[in-house]
C-alpha cells in the first residue's frame, strides 16, 4: 500500500507524526511518503495521484494541506483524517471524507490507524 501523509507545518511533525509512523507495523508494511522529509519537498499533486490512501493529520489548519486534500478528492483517493482529541478539525473536511479518528497520544494514533486500515482491507 502506498500512503501519502499530509499535515500542517505548524508543529513538530518529524517527531510527532513521521517517526511514530516509520517505526510502526504500518510503516514496515507500506510505502509511506513523508512530503517534508529531511527538508525536501515533493511535487505532491503527482505523488498523490499514485497513492492508495492519504493520512491527513488535521489538528491544525493548513491551506497547503487543504489543497492536497482537494487533489486527493479529485483523484478519488481515500482520505482518513486523524486529529488530537483536544483539537477541533475544520468542518469543511467532511466534504472530502467521513473517516475521522481522534487520538490521545502517538501510541493511540498508531493503534487506531492500524485498526481502521485493517478493517478497510477486509
Amino acid at each position: 500500500m502506498k500512503i501519502f501523509v499530509t499535515h500542517s507545518s505548524d508543529y513538530d511533525f518529524q517527531n510527532e507524526l513521521y517517526e511514530p509512523l516509520k517505526g510502526s507495523q504500518l510503516g514496515k508494511r507500506s510505502e509511506i511518503i513523508f512530503p517534508h522529509e529531511d527538508g525536501s519537498e515533493v511535487v505532491t499533486k503527482e505523488v498523490i495521484k499514485e497513492c492508495d490512501l492519504i493520512i491527513a493529520e488535521v489538528s491544525r489548519p493548513s491551506t497547503g494541506q487543504g489543497i492536497e486534500l482537494g487533489w486527493a478528492d479529485m483523484f478519488q483517493i481515500p482520505v482518513v483524517c486523524i486529529y488530537q482529541e483536544n483539537s477541533k478539525p475544520s468542518r469543511s473536511l467532511s466534504k472530502i471524507t467521513s473517516n475521522f479518528l481522534a487520538y490521545i497520544n502517538k501510541e493511540d494514533m498508531l493503534a487506531k490507524l492500524e485498526e481502521w486500515i485493517s478493517k478497510k482491507k477486509d
